[in-house]
């Protein structure tokens, strides 16, 4: 076979060029320190990556949504703290003024001052607010829930977030539930001078209806789950229907005990004032039940405060796993990165040197 000089020319630029192409290559990616920098250098890995990084950037949404959601179920729970106080405070004063060898008329009267205020701190924990929104008024975020005689102006509205890809949780409880006992039982043995107001302040007490709340309903469907084995849902993560289990339970205990505490201290304000001994001892057992009303709201909302602690801490490690599986299939592996560059440069070198020799006896050489 005859080799012609542009023959020679022609195979050693394409050898040079892949060459230095390769070297480029290898460059390029210990400055980026990423081994798939384009689609085309793993087209299989590239869609990996892209789908772990949605996943990656939706962690991060649901991550947000949870920490708001924490911050105001904490502020709730604190105002009920404060509540609880504003209780115990009363019921110290009820069994102190129910004694009539430490009490008397005019001690009643003064303590009495002490309950409205107790009365106005009530009302306004129920209008407490996180930014601009209250806390205790249901899906009516933007008014008081509470006006100054204690009655009741928003709703029974439960604010859902997604907590994660399968499972929703309410971050507040309604007001009238925690303060007026809507839509629950008064309690068997508090009498008729305890039946709420649970409609309108013209209905009587026998014709009162007992509103049915149900738990909040969590659509079925199913989304792939995430990667990674340390990213699937913990025990302590509740499950949709575990939620609504708990949810059912809490309406449940709270039916049993369900009390308007504006109308306990309010009566227990006039019994001071009237010097009303017996309801003044009565105002004790009811100060009791709104106490407990009370504690187990607060309890709810800590335990949906665990529950979003518990998914933070799953998201997390989803996250985790992720970027892990991202990083094995992207990222450059710095050793083998240098011994490759290390072995291209060697090539292209000798490329060059033997290119010299090849490509330098010419005619020419012959025409001195």
């Amino acid at each position: 076979m005859r080799i012609a000089d542009k023959m020679n020319y022609e195979q050693v630029t394409t050898n040079l060029g892949r060459n230095r192409s390769e070297m480029s290559e290898l460059q390029n990616q210990a400055a980026l320190q990423k081994k798939v920098t384009k689609p085309s250098d793993d087209p299989l890995g590239a869609t990996r990556v892209l789908g772990m990084r949605t996943e990656i950037n939706g962690n991060n949404q649901f991550l947000k949504s949870i920490s708001n959601a924490k911050a105001f179920l904490e502020y709730s729970e604190e105002s009920l703290g404060e509540l609880s106080e504003a209780l115990v405070r009363a019921k110290e004063l009820a069994i102190n003024q129910a004694n009539d060898a430490s009490a008397g008329p005019k001690s009643r009267e003064l303590v009495a001052s002490e309950v409205a205020q107790l009365f106005s701190q009530s009302v306004q924990i129920g209008n407490r607010k996180l930014g601009e929104r209250f806390l205790f008024g249901g899906y009516k975020t933007q008014q008081a829930p509470f006006d100054p005689e204690g009655n009741y102006h928003g709703d029974n509205g439960l604010m859902e977030i997604i907590i994660d890809k399968e499972a929703k949780l309410a971050m507040n409880i309604p007001g009238n539930l925690v303060f007026l006992g809507r839509g629950l039982k008064a309690p068997a043995d508090a009498g008729p001078d305890s039946s709420q107001n649970f409609s309108s302040p013209q209905m009587a007490p026998k014709e009162k209806p007992v509103r049915e709340r149900k738990a909040p309903m969590i659509p079925d469907y199913e989304l792939p789950a995430m990667r990674g084995p340390a990213s699937e849902r913990p025990a302590n993560l509740e499950a949709p229907d575990e939620l609504a289990k708990k949810q059912a339970e809490l309406e449940r205990k709270l039916s049993e005990r369900g009390i308007d505490i504006f109308s306990v201290l309010k009566g227990f304000e006039v019994a001071l004032k009237t010097n009303d001994k017996p309801a003044i001892q009565e105002s004790i057992d009811k100060l009791d039940t709104a106490l407990e009303q009370v504690v187990l709201s607060r309890a709810e909302l800590g335990s949906r405060v665990g529950t979003l602690n518990a998914a933070t801490e799953s998201i997390s490690k989803g996250t985790i796993d992720a970027k892990t599986m991202s990083s094995n299939i992207e990222d450059a592996d710095t050793f083998q990165l240098v011994s490759d560059i290390n072995k291209s440069e060697s090539t292209l070198k000798a490329t060059l040197a033997t290119s010299g020799k090849l490509i330098q006896p010419s005619l020419l050489d012959f025409l001195r």
